[in-house]
C-alpha cells in the first residue's frame, strides 16, 4: 500500500526513537496503531451507512468505485470500445446540413 522497504522502516525507526525517545516509542507505536485501527473501522462504518442510506440497488456498491480514476477507467473508456451506430436519420441530418463555407468579412 505505502510501498515502504526495509530501509525506511530502520530510518523511521531510528528518527522515531530520536524524537520520541527510546523509553516511550513503544507507548507511542501502540498509540498508533490503535488510530490507524480506530480509523479504518470509521472509514468501513461509513461506506456500510453509505450503502444503507442509499437504499435498495446499492448493496453491491464498491466505495472504490467511486474514486474519479476507478470511475474514469471503468465508464469512460470501457466506453470507448463501443462503435457509434450510423442509422439511416443519422444520414438525413447530415444530407441537410450544408456543408460549412468561409466567410471573408469575418477576417
Amino acid at each position: 500500500m505505502f510501498d515502504i522497504g526495509s530501509g525506511e522502516i530502520i530510518g523511521l525507526a531510528i528518527l522515531g526513537m530520536i524524537l520520541v525517545g527510546p523509553e516511550r516509542l513503544p507507548k507511542a507505536a501502540a498509540d498508533a496503531a490503535r488510530f490507524i485501527k480506530r480509523l479504518r473501522e470509521v472509514t468501513s462504518g461509513a461506506g456500510d451507512e453509505l450503502k444503507k442510506n442509499l437504499g435498495p440497488g446499492f448493496e453491491t456498491l464498491d466505495i472504490r468505485d467511486l474514486n474519479p480514476k476507478n470511475l474514469i477507467q471503468k465508464h469512460v473508456l470501457d466506453a470507448g470500445d463501443d462503435k457509434p451506430r450510423v442509422t439511416n436519420s443519422t444520414k438525413a441530418v447530415r444530407a441537410k446540413k450544408p456543408p460549412a463555407q468561409f466567410d471573408p468579412d469575418m477576417l
